[in-house]
């Protein structure tokens, strides 16, 4: 088998709404989703070992089938009667992790991707966004891409207009957050401020950056401890006193980001906050 590349993008949440807990003791989400250029490189091979390794520029990263990465190939290829054993994934992580960016599931939709591709299994892409629910609940729209809106636990996907192009700066501060730590929390509470879902989808109708910029809102940010919220409150300040037009957490965070319209702020503000917090790119939409 020849080495298969393929490309795993971030992806960004331009709101995110958490509706409620379900018997299965899954969320019920609301969400629109955005992809953008920051991607980790996927290679896949066949390599000399037994089973299926995963090996990346991050060594704290696991190697077997619990990364994601692998547990994507090896469902795809036990849905198509293939042969697994002896796949070797190379990540080059450029995506943080642990960051609300959707870093692992990008790679392992990346793998289905460029799996289905080099060894001609013929999958569509909405084939394959189902495999991917049995991976993790943000693979399905990850294999997809663009702009959608993503309900359920994230699977349930509606292709939106898309965002207009444009520059975005991502920071993630030195720390991590518990996502269930987080649902904890905002199961605990009565949530008085929601995302505008339906203005920010008429914003995507109708080409508005701004006015889709300015409806961006996350939940997750309303329950934040105290020391991540203002971490998070001064990035997304920064970003806005640089000139983006609208700043949000992504996921579960840390990271924060802004939608700028022009190179030169966006830049400025990159600089400045890679100052700050080292893991700060600059971006764009996809």
């Amino acid at each position: 088998m020849e080495p298969i590349r393929e490309a795993a993008r971030a992806k960004l949440n331009l709101t995110l709404d958490v509706l409620g807990k379900r018997e299965d003791g899954y969320h019920d989400l609301c969400m629109v989703m955005q992809s953008v250029a920051l991607c980790d490189a996927v290679t896949i091979r066949r390599g000399e070992e037994e089973g299926i390794r995963v090996r990346s520029n991050l060594d704290f990263l696991p190697t077997g089938p619990t990364n994601l990465a692998a547990a994507a190939a090896i469902r795809l290829c036990e849905a198509a009667g293939r042969d697994w054993n002896g796949l070797e994934i190379r990540l080059d992580k450029t995506i943080p992790v642990c960051a609300g960016l959707a870093g692992g599931s990008s790679d392992a939709a990346a793998v289905l991707r460029g799996l289905n591709r080099g060894l001609e299994l013929g999958y569509s892409v909405e084939e394959l966004a189902k495999i991917g629910e049995q991976v993790g609940s943000d693979v399905p729209y990850c294999v997809y891409g663009t702009t959608m809106r993503a309900e359920g636990r994230g699977e349930v996907l509606t292709p939106l207009p898309p965002l207009p192009w444009c520059y975005v700066v991502l920071c993630k501060p030195n720390f991590s957050v518990s996502t269930p730590d987080l649902f904890r929390r905002i199961d605990g509470v009565k949530l008085t401020c929601r995302p505008d879902t339906a203005g920010m989808e008429e914003a995507l109708r109708a080409g508005d950056l701004a006015g889709a910029a300015r409806r961006m809102y996350n939940v997750f940010e309303d329950v934040l401890s105290r020391p991540v919220g203002v971490a998070v409150a001064e990035i997304k300040a920064a970003l806005i006193q640089a000139g983006a037009l609208g700043a949000c957490m992504s996921g579960t965070g840390p990271t924060v980001f802004g939608l700028f319209a022009e190179l030169e702020p966006a830049r400025t503000a990159c600089e400045m906050l890679k100052n700050l917090h080292p893991e700060t790119f600059l971006t764009v939409t996809v």
